[in-house]
């Protein structure tokens, strides 16, 4: 490690000894142990280097877990893409019942660690999310599947964030997956702390400009609610009232954001400076937006000159905005172009 990697490192570490860390689930050979059916690892420096600075992870290995040894024969999603079995590929011993039978005990042991997420491994079989090939009775094979583990816990835990380990070098996959769990936790605070009408209108109002970011459509909706809050609790409860909030916030949440979606979230934003700008600092706010929309320098270039204005003009509903402050700076996830 370099002299200037160990001093961001030793930066970053302080930053995060002030911010509670987020629990989260990662398939066990992202972290470095050699789990993997050949005995290896399949270690992810980004998880471990990076987000570990910010996160504590819940490490997942199901074919371990559920009773497989290592090093193991590989095994492979074979069948009905719809509901696969997990087989081995060279003695084709069927491995299906041995990972059902151990998902209940693990989901329900994953249900008291309150996850804000779960990153998994990509192609596997038990793990992967995304285009897993499954091998038909028809002799076609079909990159249709999800692996075993990761379909049970999504259907488990449909309004926990996932993703997998290779698109997290996506920068805007990363950055908005990490946006969720963050979002997710700061909720879970307040469904805690503040399960009232008073909590989630503070929630609501703090993240207007983050949410917009999203989906105006959904934004739109969950204004309703809340002007709707009184109703509703009196009628099904103070705990369907944030149910339904849950589930249009990770909904909006699920819709990434676009250069034009940011672009009208920060001439809302500008038009809280009409009375502070001068002349040239807001042509200078403008240029900024122009060339964030043209593509020449990233979110952040803007966000930090807002965030500047917001200190030097004291904006205190703008300083309470998530938006400009998401996620830790450390992690960059504004940074891309």
């Amino acid at each position: 490690m370099t002299g200037k990697t160990k001093t961001a490192a030793t930066k970053a570490a302080k930053t995060q000894d002030h911010i509670p860390k987020i629990k989260i689930g990662a398939s066990t050979c992202l972290l470095g142990e050699k789990v993997s059916y050949d005995g290896n690892h399949r270690h992810d420096r980004y998880l471990t280097q990076t987000l570990s600075l910010f996160v504590d992870y819940v490490p997942v290995c199901p074919e371990v877990e559920c009773g497989m040894p290592i090093p193991r024969e590989a095994v492979r999603l074979v069948g009905d893409p719809a509901a696969p079995r997990l087989v081995t590929r060279k003695t084709h011993e069927d491995k299906t019942r041995m990972m059902t039978d151990w998902l209940p005990g693990k989901l329900a042991a994953l249900e008291k660690e309150n996850l804000c997420g779960f990153i998994f491994k990509s192609k596997s079989p038990s793990s992967g999310l995304y285009r897993i090939r499954v091998y038909g009775d028809d002799g076609k094979v079909r990159k249709t599947g999800t692996g075993i583990f990761a379909k049970a816990f999504c259907d488990h835990f449909p309004r926990v964030p996932v993703e997998e380990a290779g698109r997290l070098n996506d920068p805007q996959l990363r950055e908005n997956f990490i946006e969720k769990i963050f979002t997710l936790k700061r909720w879970r605070e307040v469904v805690q702390a503040h399960q009232n009408l008073g909590g989630l209108v503070i929630f609501h109002t703090q993240n207007k400009l983050l949410i917009l970011s999203h989906s105006q459509a959904h934004y739109r909706q969950m204004g309703k609610l809340v002007a709707k809050g009184k109703e509703i609790t009196a009628k099904a409860g103070i705990p369907a009232l944030f149910e339904q909030y849950e589930i249009l916030l990770l909904k909006a949440l699920d819709l990434k954001t676009t250069t034009k979606k940011n672009i009208n979230v920060l001439m809302h934003i500008l038009g809280f400076f009409k009375k502070n700008l001068s002349a040239d600092e807001k042509q200078e706010m403008l240029s900024l937006f122009d060339q964030y929309k043209q593509g020449y320098v990233p979110l952040v270039v803007p966000l930090t000159l807002v965030n500047h204005y917001v200190r030097k003009y004291d904006q205190p509903w703008l300083r309470d905005q998530t938006y400009l402050n998401p996620h830790p700076f450390e992690l960059k996830l504004r940074n891309y172009f």
